[in-house]
């Protein structure tokens, strides 16, 4: 390497990058790898070293930029080539015949053909080529107009950074995350006492909107292929020889997919997916069924949203019925004392089912759940699954009655059941259960955001008696630390280094940590803004906090009293003596423009759905910096509601009362771009 010339170097540079595409290729695409993963590795660390050496060698589409970027301060906005249109839906066979019926009409004395394809649970993407050059990368958005994510998509090994042909086009697919990427990714942030994705479409859609490239690339996504957008390709008459196409260019298209020429075909296709979705590495939500005909397409057109040569037919959601051997109960950091079910494992939707929520007393009540039950479970895209129904029919004899006990199951403090509430509470001060729970919350993400401190490691910390409350954590020394499990050198000083990081938080974030009752993060930095610094929060009364605004009696209440605890006072005591922050700093507010003179300043607005863009909490963020009000709930009050999708009974409630309602898009428009943090 050390003797090697430029001319030699560029040759080899040459036969490198291509040696690694055809592997990539065989690899990522068709799953049929012929070198070993040490093999691999050898060929990309001397590309690395030659371009190391001779920077004026990278190249655009070699493999090792795939995650060289730096971060962005914020997408740029892209606008498709043609419209990247939404499918109508079909939820029965009714729905699906009515479609042959519409297609059929149109063809006239035509033959009609149909390629069914699986319908992932992914993120929509658009991937532009030059001359088969990858040059840039976006999200759908509204359709029209997305955002450039080229450095994120890049990330994806089986996107191909040069096609097999030198040519000019732009094609749509659908990013994912495996299943098995998405549970080693929740595993990792449950560990570190981060929240957890609700489904692999989020954690797919949140890591491709990931500012820093380096991030997006830990989260292991995929991609399939199923459309061209747009492209000078004259010998293409059918959607099936596309695909064909586009798989002989390098791209991978999903082999899960046949053409028929019946509605009854597309119906056993249908069923059969049904069937076999379980066993997928991935998720998928329906099917997709497009006429064949790419000629017939054109003549069909499209509506102002969707086209009407294509349909996809939604899966209902999952459930499965299992047995209910025992009831679990859990004690919150409030006290709450909520059951959970513990089921023979059971399959559905794609993970091993063994615990589901049970909510409450009410519902276990009201549903008549007795041990030993069959009971029908559900998963629609939540983390726990949910008990929905019993199967009474089943019953043997040998099920027993469950009833919620009247003692803690931690402490042993009488149970109450607090006025208005449906939850029982253990209103012990000093139960270990809430104490533990309590830190848990004080290190999370949306808190003080201590690295490494995730439920796992809290719970070894309270079992040894490191720390009996939030103050401890501060105090914690080094060779403590090594003694648990799991913790080795490097672990420690990387946690030490995630707590002494904690100690500059701004105001807001400490007081949310707290875990005062009815003030959530929203709360917290009202709080924080006005009072400025703790002791000044510290001598607030009731009265002059309900004057704040979004500070009901309450919640003042709640505040007041939490203060007044000479435990608390100690508590804030420690913290600071241990040099945690005690100021507000206005933290996140500098990264965006002032609100002064915007639409939506003195506006209520609620958000409801889910955006593709950013999570609510961000969102309600970016529109409390423009001086808009952000509340939970609709009402004769609310100015403006942002429904995100699968919005519900807010979006209803919001057409009724005649509020204004924006999309996503619309809300993104009137959005100023951030401004960059150097």
């Amino acid at each position: 390497m050390n003797g090697l010339n430029l001319d030699d170097a560029k040759k080899r540079a040459q036969e490198l990058r291509q040696l690694l595409h055809e592997h990539n290729y065989r690899y990522y695409v068709l799953d049929d790898p012929v070198i070993s993963d040490e093999e691999y590795d050898r060929l990309m660390r001397e590309l690395t070293e030659i371009e190391k050496k001779f920077p004026e060698l990278i190249t655009p589409d070699s493999p090792t930029q795939r995650v060289g970027a730096e971060p962005l301060p914020y997408f740029e906005k892209v606008v498709h080539s043609s419209p990247m249109l939404s499918l109508g839906n079909a939820f029965n066979e009714e729905d699906l015949r009515e479609f042959d019926e519409r297609v059929r009409k149109a063809a006239g004395e035509r033959p009609v053909r149909y390629v069914c394809e699986l319908k992932i649970d992914g993120l929509a993407v658009s991937l532009r080529y030059e001359d088969g050059l990858f040059v840039r990368g976006a999200t759908r958005g509204d359709g029209t107009t997305g955002e450039d994510i080229t450095q994120n998509l890049k990330t994806i090994r089986s996107l191909p950074l040069r096609l097999n042909e030198p040519v000019t086009l732009e094609v749509r697919g659908e990013a994912f995350m495996p299943r098995a990427a998405f549970e080693r990714l929740n595993s990792r942030r449950e560990e570190r006492g981060e929240p957890l994705f609700a489904n692999p479409r989020n954690a797919a859609a949140g890591s491709l909107r990931q500012l820093d490239p380096k991030l997006a690339a830990e989260r292991t996504l995929d991609l399939f292929i199923y459309a061209l957008g747009e492209a000078d390709e004259e010998h293409l008459s059918t959607h099936a020889e596309t695909l064909e196409w586009l798989s002989r260019l390098g791209f991978k298209v999903n082999p899960a997919r046949r053409t028929v020429g019946r509605i009854e075909d597309v119906l056993a296709f249908i069923e059969e997916w049904k069937e076999r979705r379980p066993n997928l590495s991935y998720d998928i939500d329906g099917i997709v069924i497009k006429v064949d005909d790419l000629r017939l397409r054109e003549e069909m057109g499209n509506t102002a949203k969707s086209p009407r040569w294509a349909i996809a037919y939604k899966f209902p959601a999952e459930e499965a019925v299992t047995v209910l051997r025992e009831i679990e109960l859990n004690v919150g950091r409030t006290g709450v004392v909520t059951p959970t079910a513990v089921l023979d494992p059971v399959p559905l939707a794609g993970t091993i089912v063994k615990r589901a929520s049970l909510h409450n007393e009410d519902m276990i009540r009201e549903k008549g759940i007795m041990l030993g039950d069959h009971v029908i479970v559900k998963k629609a895209g939540d983390i726990i699954p949910e008990v929905v129904g019993v199967l009474k029919e089943k019953r043997t004899g040998e099920e027993t009655p469950f009833s919620m006990p009247t003692e803690c199951p931690e402490c042993g403090s009488r149970l109450v059941r607090l006025e208005g509430e449906v939850a029982l509470r253990c209103i012990n001060p000093e139960c270990p259960a809430q104490t533990r729970e309590g830190i848990i919350h004080f290190v999370s993400r949306g808190a003080m955001n201590i690295d490494g401190l995730g439920e796992k490691v809290v719970t070894q910390l309270f079992e040894h008696g490191l720390v009996r409350g939030v103050a401890d954590l501060y105090y914690l020394q080094k060779g403590d630390l090594l003694k648990l499990e799991r913790m080795g050198e490097k672990s420690v000083n990387n946690l030490l280094q995630a707590i002494e990081a904690s100690k500059e938080n701004s105001l807001e974030r400490l007081i949310f940590g707290l875990g005062i009752r009815f003030v959530g993060a929203k709360g917290a930095k009202i709080l924080a803004r006005h009072y400025k610094r703790m002791e000044r929060l510290l001598e607030a009364g009731e009265e002059e906090l309900t004057a704040l605004e979004e500070i009901g009696p309450k919640m003042a209440d709640s505040i007041v009293t939490y203060m007044a605890k000479p435990e608390v006072r100690e508590t804030i005591r420690r913290l600071k003596e241990a040099g945690v922050n005690m100021e507000y700093k206005g933290a996140d507010d500098a990264a965006f423009p002032a609100a002064e003179g915007h639409p939506l300043a003195g506006k209520t607005v609620v958000i409801t759905g889910t955006l593709e863009s950013m999570s609510r909490n961000e969102a309600s963020a970016r529109l409390e910096s423009l001086g808009a009000n952000v509340t939970g709930s609709v009402s004769k009050k609310t100015d403006l509601l942002i429904a995100g999708e699968k919005a519900g009974s807010k979006l209803e409630k919001a057409q009724k009362l005649g509020i204004e309602i924006w999309d996503e898009e619309r809300f993104l428009s009137i959005l100023p771009e951030p401004v960059s943090q150097v």
